[in-house]
């Protein structure tokens, strides 16, 4: 994936990154960088207990530098593509911490990997995932890394189109356990095809995918499937139980939104969602 340069002008939040890892590199009040540039912006900087230290890697600069660059490029694709239904798109805030972070939706550990909140709009990414992604699921590579940022960003998408209001909804009128996972699976294997919609579109406005790209993506989406997690956890398979979809869903629904571009093709749930 091409990434870097000029891309991180786009949609306003590359001088935000630029401060962010300005930041870390100085140890310098990242806050106050931003209102010497102008402050504001959708990339903000955990610096709360257990939020990201001062102190980064290299490796974890230039994930942040990545992670700004795809959150810019998906603001702009739909940004146009729900003003074809008439639909502002208000962008998210991208939140980059360490370890643990407080948000509208209650403290949550690295534990629970990245992570959209509906309740404050922002999407969670804690950047050892990401070395997680390459170290621990096989899953290496840029595109890899951005499908991560975009499937966060298609829960936002789904937000805003009042789609996560309503599986709220189903998932309390549900009857058992069993069929308000399968309406989380809907809602995230959708969230798989998004990012794939974007893909799409990353590639044919800027031609951002390089060989080998798509098969990063599919292998990241594939090594985080809940059969594969299950059976590497407790050796057991339970469809029941699954939160997010098995390896071949996931794989399957990004490659639908990224051969596609449009997001009437990732429609997940049928008839489950009323």
């Amino acid at each position: 994936m091409r990434a870097g340069g000029p891309r991180l002008a786009v949609g306003g939040c590359g001088t935000l990154v630029v401060v962010l890892v300005v930041a870390w590199l100085t140890g310098a009040d990242p806050l106050a960088l931003l209102q010497e540039v102008g402050g504001g912006g959708p990339v903000a900087l955990d610096t709360s207990s257990g939020g990201v230290p001062p102190e980064s890697t290299p490796a974890e600069d230039r994930l942040a530098e990545l992670a700004g660059v795809v959150l810019a490029d998906t603001e702009e694709t739909w940004t146009e593509l729900l003003a074809l239904e008439g639909i502002d798109y208000p962008l998210p805030t991208l939140v980059l911490f360490r370890d643990r972070v407080d948000s509208a939706c209650g403290l949550a550990s690295a534990a629970v990997g990245p992570f959209y909140c509906p309740a404050d709009g922002k999407l969670y990414l804690d950047l050892s995932f990401f070395a997680a992604l390459d170290e621990r699921f096989g899953a290496p590579g840029d595109f890899a890394q951005a499908y991560v940022v975009a499937h966060e960003v298609g829960h936002h998408v789904q937000n805003v189109l009042g789609i996560a209001a309503r599986v709220s909804e189903s998932q309390q009128r549900a009857a058992s356990r069993a069929e308000a996972n399968e309406l989380s699976v809907a809602l995230e294997l959708q969230a798989d095809c998004l990012a794939g919609v974007w893909g799409n579109h990353a590639n044919h406005r800027r031609a951002m995918l390089e060989p080998g790209d798509v098969e990063e993506g599919l292998r990241a989406a594939a090594a985080i499937g809940d059969d594969r997690l299950q059976r590497a956890s407790t050796g057991d398979v339970v469809p029941e139980s699954w939160t997010h979809g098995s390896s071949e869903q996931r794989a399957r629904w990004l490659e639908r939104g990224l051969a596609a571009g449009d997001p009437e093709a990732c429609d997940t749930f049928g008839s489950t969602l009323r």
